[in-house]
């Protein structure tokens, strides 16, 4: 049969649409089909921005030779991780299970009942390292397939055991533990000290990837404890990914990781899920120290978004490109000739000075990715080179855009976005973040309502909404609630959060399953409490569960949310780098978190404290306003003071005393130097 990638609406599957092989979807056919030929099915998974994707592609799967031995031996299946992150999860677990790593492209090579039996990653089109070429992985594959059946069902058995058993989170865990927790998050906090690059900034050795969800973690630690370990890793980390090649010091914004231990040389591929996290981890360290760095890296980064990942309908897209027709960082990269050419002899050699471009290069081909080791003292002259480079950048062949939308990461991009709106004073980013939710909100949907995890152009794809969908957007849409005062948004995120419950929830655990319970079956269901390179469906669920009961005082889900964490409490205490997102969740339950209404009319008196409460750093505070007399939970019989605007700060609905003051308010809720 021929190539069926073509009326998908994924863009990594279109990409392969004209591959001599003959691929198709992920779906019971294929199966169906493996087992009508007797013949094993050969899964890849990848997505658009991938570059090791790409170059395989263009190896093998480009090859008719390759492609015809492998559509006579083999079924041949295409997934994007991106939109079936499931099918991603079982297979990458295996993988990993196997060869002891993992990355994409993924490799799989599974029998008709999904069981897989031999899996790697990239293969190459000739032996090289050490690794046979693809071709005679094909071969070996088919042959034993053929000559040794019971060997490869026998493995496939086996393999498919042990990752269910190995998957399995532990059931039977304790109360979460009031005074447990905070030694747990100190503790946590002095492994990272261990494990931090002090020299350097961030965690670990190369590559290094953005420990978004961490530096929140130590940013709400430090604002809960006043610990200056904390606030120094995350000041460290912050300042010197700001300063390195994987920040685009031109356009902003971040991509996906360094492949350096000094932040010099990107892995060139923007994801949305990245810079909605660090979007907002910026704007949070500005909050916190006021520093110029992080006020330039919000405004640009939000800059970036709305200019460069919003889809035509409003929402935001996936991903750029790694590559640009085929070669990894052909747009961002530049010598010093270049830099003359654009600016004239005087700027260009001032901009080398600055940007760190030097003869020799910094990247590949005697070429520099622009690193800002500095801020410039003139900063006229600093934004006028920027623009001329940038226009210039512009002329140069564009990387690819994934236009695909994912509802968890517009959820990322949207809470970031009218979070930093409302902290930096900015609404036109809130109603930004309000016109691609209610595009996810009204598109993302099945017949039965229930949400949907992709669309493409505004049409919404087949695959099921997974756990991190509901937990991303419901936090996205509390921050919503909060930031314009539409009580909507606050019953859409309860909808998705009663969804989460009813469908995902593990009684075992306390904790959540990554699929629902009426998903398609696979060989197992994935479940992974930890984090990756974003949130875990798990800690993302009960993040927004503790929010949504501070807002609204519900038993009900405050029991959730704090059932879902006792179990993450053990993986922050043993694996706190792969938990950043449970620690953050934590240190907003340790903290209460805190709950400020703001009771006035509309004018600036009652402005200036609502603005007061959000230059607040209580760890997951809820900030809600009203007029007296409200219906909602937090405003509820709370009136005015001397007739003037009046803000009340609680725990579990319990306040202290009422102030009219901005800078009361904002000293209550740890703001830097009681700044309204």
């Amino acid at each position: 049969m021929a190539n069926r990638l073509a009326s998908s609406t994924s863009p990594y599957l279109q990409q392969h649409k004209d591959n001599p092989v003959d691929w198709q979807e992920w779906g019971q056919a294929a199966f169906d089909e493996a087992r009508e030929r007797d013949v094993p099915v050969l899964l890849s998974v990848g997505y658009a921005a991938c570059h090791w994707c790409h170059v395989m592609a263009h190896e093998s799967f480009e090859d008719p030779e390759l492609a015809a031995y492998l559509n006579a031996h083999f079924v041949a299946v295409k997934v994007d991780r991106e939109e079936r992150p499931d099918v991603d999860a079982v297979y990458m677990a295996a993988t990993q299970a196997l060869t002891g790593h993992g990355g994409w492209p993924m490799t799989a090579f599974l029998t008709a009942d999904g069981e897989p039996f031999y899996a790697g990653t990239y293969f190459p089109p000739e032996p090289r390292h050490g690794m046979p070429s693809f071709a005679q992985l094909l071969q070996a594959v088919s042959g034993t397939w053929q000559t040794d059946r019971s060997r490869v069902l026998e493995a496939a058995s086996r393999i498919t055991s042990s990752l269910a058993e190995s998957s399995a989170v532990a059931g039977g865990a304790a109360p979460l533990d009031a005074r447990l927790a905070p030694t747990v998050l100190d503790s946590a906090v002095t492994v990272l000290g261990r494990q931090y690059d002090a020299s350097r900034g961030g965690f670990g050795r190369a590559p290094k990837f953005p420990p978004s969800m961490l530096l929140e973690a130590l940013l709400r630690h430090h604002a809960r404890t006043g610990d200056p370990q904390s606030l120094a890793m995350a000041d460290g980390t912050l300042r010197a990914m700001a300063a390195g090649g994987m920040y685009d010091q031109l356009a902003g914004g971040f991509a996906r990781y360094s492949v350096d231990a000094d932040w010099v040389v990107p892995h060139f591929e923007k994801m949305l899920y990245d810079n909605g996290l660090l979007l907002r981890v910026y704007a949070h360290w500005w909050r916190a120290t006021g520093d110029p760095v992080a006020e330039r890296v919000v405004r640009d980064t939000a800059a970036f978004l709305l200019r460069d990942m919003r889809s035509r309908e409003g929402a935001f897209i996936s991903a750029l490109d790694a590559d640009t027709d085929g070669v990894e960082g052909l747009t961002y990269s530049w010598t010093p000739q270049q830099l003359v050419d654009v600016l004239g002899e005087e700027d260009g050699a001032w901009a080398a000075q600055l940007l760190d471009v030097t003869g020799a290069g910094t990247f590949e081909h005697g070429t520099s990715v622009l690193r800002l080791r500095r801020e410039p003292d003139d900063t006229a002259r600093w934004d006028g080179v920027r623009h001329r480079l940038l226009e210039a950048r512009s002329q140069r062949p564009q990387p690819g855009r994934d236009e695909k939308v994912v509802a968890a990461w517009n959820g990322l991009a949207i809470a970031a976005l009218a979070e930093a709106g409302a902290i930096m004073h900015e609404p036109q980013w809130i109603s930004a973040a309000v016109d691609a939710a209610t595009l996810l909100d009204r598109v993302h949907r099945d017949a039965e309502g229930r949400l949907l995890r992709v669309s493409r152009d505004g049409v919404a794809g087949a695959p099921a909404a997974v756990l991190d969908d509901l937990g991303c957007l419901a936090d996205a849409f509390l921050v919503l609630h909060q930031t314009t005062g539409d009580d909507a948004w606050l019953a859409k995120a309860g909808a998705l959060l009663d969804d989460a419950l009813a469908r995902f929830r593990d009684d075992a655990t306390g904790g959540f399953f990554d699929t629902a319970h009426d998903a398609e079956s696979l060989v197992m269901r994935p479940q992974d409490p930890g984090d990756n390179a974003s949130p875990s469906g798990w800690s993302a669920v009960a993040s927004s569960l503790l929010t949504f009961a501070a807002l609204t005082g519900s038993a009900a889900h405050r029991t959730a949310a704090e059932q879902a964490l006792a179990p993450l409490v053990p993986l922050v205490a043993e694996h706190p780098r792969f938990s950043g997102h449970a620690m953050a969740a934590l240190e907003a339950w340790v903290d209460g978190p805190r709950e400020v209404a703001v009771v006035g009319a509309d004018d600036d008196a009652t402005e200036a404290l609502v603005r007061a409460a959000w230059s607040g750093t209580a760890p997951g505070a809820v900030v809600v306003r009203g007029e007296p007399g409200s219906s909602h939970a937090l405003l509820a019989d709370r009136g005015l003071v001397g007739a003037a605007p009046t803000a009340y700060v609680c725990r579990h609905f319990v306040c202290d005393a009422p102030t009219t003051d901005p800078a009361a308010l904002a000293a209550a809720l740890g703001a830097r130097h009681g700044r309204p």
